[in-house]
């Protein structure tokens, strides 16, 4: 089964840029995207993966500016591909963090939110703290004890599960103990959507920050494994298809672990600009850091 997969607008936040790639450009501030993820395909009902934050102000908890505006509010954006709220069925969860799983109590509890058993228990562990706020985790509580309103993955123990043709979880190995990478089938491979487990592709990936080592990826700011860990699974979700989806930055085409290309509409499959790889060898210095790949989806055709 093939799907396709429209990004959500759900939320822009001002981040300082060391927070995306570790230690690179320490205080400077930047605007990262928040995207959620639609899935339509022939046979099943829309699936929804990650719902956005609360609301602005909840990100100023964590000391941080956020920015919705009419056009970014998740009934506008479900509606721009004829989704109404209560026409989705499932509520996929790449990790619980305060602005992945902040409009999950808009659904009801005959919609269901499907996660991984060890998000749950990290997000009520308070080893993050504040990036798990009550509020989201009291509702995952109640959905736990509502019938038919949650389902836990125990995708460490279990391996791969596949929850619908075509679309299979699996343990994402960083970020969070908990997060899980969401795999799609669509008309031009396979999608791995990654969540948190990178943040910026040009920065850690195509033309990573400070690394002399070849196909070595850097390290986020943010992140609740080790460094290895992390650098482990940003690997694993480049080898896991032929797109990568982080929620944070616009996707790309890969192949072996190599980034070909960006797309810049609103839909994988969609329109692709093709990506500039520079060696050390060529540019004379490791990881030079080149502006961050930052295209408006509105300027798209």
């Amino acid at each position: 089964m093939a799907y396709e997969i429209k990004i959500l607008d759900l939320i822009d936040i001002d981040v300082e840029s060391s927070f995306l790639v570790l230690a690179r450009n320490c205080g400077k501030p930047v605007r990262a995207k928040t995207w959620g993820f639609l899935l339509l395909g022939p046979d099943t009902e829309p699936i929804l993966v990650d719902t956005g934050a609360m609301n602005v102000e909840i990100m100023q908890r964590l000391g941080l500016t956020g920015y919705i505006t009419e056009e970014m509010t998740l009934e506008n954006q479900l509606g721009r591909h004829g989704v109404k709220i209560r026409d989705v069925r499932w509520i996929l969860h790449t990790h619980h963090h305060i602005d992945h799983a902040g409009q999950d109590a808009r659904f009801s509890m005959s919609q269901t939110v499907i996660t991984n058993r060890r998000e749950l228990e990290y997000s009520a562990s308070g080893l993050m703290g504040g990036q798990y706020p009550p509020e989201y985790v009291k509702h995952h509580i109640d959905r736990l004890h509502t019938p038919g309103a949650l389902r836990l993955l125990d995708l460490e123990l279990s391996g791969a599960d596949e929850i619908a043709p075509g679309i299979v979880c699996v343990a994402a190995g960083g970020h969070t103990e908990g997060s899980m990478n969401i795999l799609i089938e669509t008309g031009e491979g396979t999608a791995c959507v990654c969540g948190d487990v990178i943040y910026d592709i040009q920065n850690q990936i195509v033309d990573p920050f400070h690394q002399v080592l070849d196909y070595e990826p850097m390290s986020t700011g943010n992140h609740g494994s080790t460094k290895r860990q992390e650098r482990a699974a940003i690997k694993r979700a480049l080898n896991s298809g032929t797109f990568v989806l982080p929620s944070h930055d616009y996707p790309a085409r890969v192949e072996h672990g190599k980034v070909l290309s960006r797309l810049v509409g609103d839909s994988v499959p969609g329109l692709e600009v093709p990506v500039e790889h520079r060696t050390t060898a060529e540019t004379g210095e490791p990881g030079h850091g080149r502006e961050e790949f930052r295209p408006a989806l509105a300027a798209a055709p």
